[in-house]
């Protein structure tokens, strides 16, 4: 056999090897390093040669799951995991096999969103994170595990991704979003266990690309869902969905935080809708039930715009109060004139988290929510105000309280004078004799001053219903 005939044969049988090799393959998502929702029914699954018999042994059972793959070639498992820990090693073979390494058994959550939830620890160009030098050096921990998608856009749904799993450490935290870090790092200390946080999001992006077809066809016939591929943006509806949230939908997941919204400040009445269906739609994908969605609310800042952004914010807080199991973030106090990206991300991270360590972890004695309108009564010139979740009382922290106005029949609303009363605020202008409505904070850029005694602000809200 000559030289040239050798190698030919040779790079014949790495190709056959090679062509066997491929015929196991599993998602980008399950991977070394991957953290795995404890005490639950989490799918494995991937590709194989149609009728191909898999098998999926977890090492923290004695025995192994078997299934056959589909004709079209794909598999899935359902396998048990325990209570948290690791490190674990999982077995997956059919002709080749599979071994995955240093699987943690943890509590996973998804970071979606826009820019806010996109910016990173160390920053974007010219707008810094505060703390993140420090933050990024201390931030070495082999129980937070995160996996980051690269950005994807398509006309229909995907089932793969591109991203692996790492382990935290100053050069893979520099990078990954700051809000969803500081979220897992606060949940981790203090509830002690593993933290897989999955990162999918991207800046500038409306909500109807993250919802699917079927979801917006029945309910928001505006949006037009003939899609061609040469023609879409990363705000087409469902090209986000279908190629960033699509393909980890069988990934077991504790809950979703979220941090989007500016990208439909013009049309606040539809976001009203469209962010429960969006959220309604997630969750009835997923099959886990009403699992936790917690999201932060816009912040303040100069949005050159017709539309009044505090309305966007009216909307989010009626998905709060309106939708089963979520939460809302306020952030009327941490807002930037001068960039729609503030840097107090950590402080963001932990208010998300509150929300999780009290409804999800059951941990007592701590606040999570600050304070909601609920109800105005009149007497004679002055408008008394009250509120749910301040049960200690209102306060300003010390500062003058301002941000609120009133208005009479006229609709014509004037700064109002306010001061605090336990967990009342009472509200009057000397120009208006009979009240008959009141704003708080209802601009684009402003201050908040109203908290509860747990540091956590107001958010912006309205006891009128007019359209301005």
């Amino acid at each position: 056999m000559n030289k040239r005939v050798f190698i030919s044969v040779l790079a014949f049988f790495f190709w056959i090897i090679t062509l066997n090799a491929a015929d196991l393959r599993l998602p980008a998502i399950i991977g070394n390093h991957m953290v795995l929702q404890q005490l639950s029914e989490v799918a494995i699954w991937g590709w194989a040669k149609a009728g191909e018999k898999i098998m999926v042994k977890p090492e923290w059972e004695t025995g192994a799951e078997y299934t056959v793959a589909d004709k079209d070639g794909t598999w899935k498992l359902q396998i048990q995991t325990p209570k948290a820990g690791g490190k674990y090693q999982i077995t997956i073979s059919s002709d080749t096999t599979i071994i995955l390494e240093d699987i943690l058994i943890g509590e996973v959550w998804v970071c979606s969103g826009q820019s806010n939830m996109e910016m990173p620890v160390k920053g974007f160009l010219s707008q810094p994170v505060n703390g993140s030098n420090s933050a990024i050096l201390h931030s070495s921990n082999s129980d937070i595990r995160l996996f980051k998608l690269e950005k994807a856009m398509s006309t229909s749904p995907l089932y793969d991704v591109k991203g692996k799993w790492v382990v935290a450490s100053p050069e893979e935290v520099a990078g990954f979003s700051a809000t969803g870090y500081f979220f897992g790092k606060y949940l981790q200390k203090v509830i002690q266990t593993p933290v897989g946080l999955i990162q999918s999001c991207w800046g500038g992006t409306k909500a109807e690309a993250w919802t699917d077809k079927p979801t917006l066809a029945s309910g928001f016939p505006e949006f037009d869902l003939d899609l061609q591929k040469d023609k879409i943006n990363k705000n087409s509806p469902t090209v986000l969905y279908n190629a960033m949230i699509n393909p980890i939908i069988n990934y077991g997941i504790k809950g979703v935080i979220w941090y989007q919204g500016e990208g439909n400040r013009n049309n606040p009445e539809q976001y009203t809708r469209l962010f429960p269906s969006m959220i309604k739609n997630w969750r009835n994908l997923w099959n886990q039930g009403d699992f936790p969605f917690y999201f932060v609310q816009i912040a303040p800042y100069k949005y050159d715009t017709i539309v009044n952004s505090a309305f966007l914010r009216e909307a989010q807080l009626k998905t709060m109060l309106g939708t089963p199991n979520t939460g809302i973030a306020v952030t009327m106090d941490i807002g930037s004139y001068s960039t729609i990206h503030p840097p107090e991300k950590e402080l963001v991270g932990e208010r998300l988290a509150y929300w999780a360590l009290a409804k999800i972890y059951k941990i007592r004695g701590i606040e999570y929510c600050g304070p909601v309108y609920k109800s105005m009564e009149i007497n004679e010139e002055k408008v008394i105000l009250s509120f749910d979740f301040a049960d200690l009382g209102l306060t300003s922290f010390y500062q003058i309280l301002e941000g609120f106005e009133v208005s009479g029949s006229d609709k014509v609303f004037h700064k109002a004078n306010a001061t605090i009363n336990r967990n009342n605020v009472i509200v009057w202008s000397e120009t208006v004799e009979t009240p008959i409505a009141v704003r708080y904070c209802w601009e684009n850029f402003v201050t908040g001053t109203l908290f509860n005694t747990a540091g956590l602000p107001a958010s912006s809200f309205r006891t009128d219903d007019w359209k301005d």
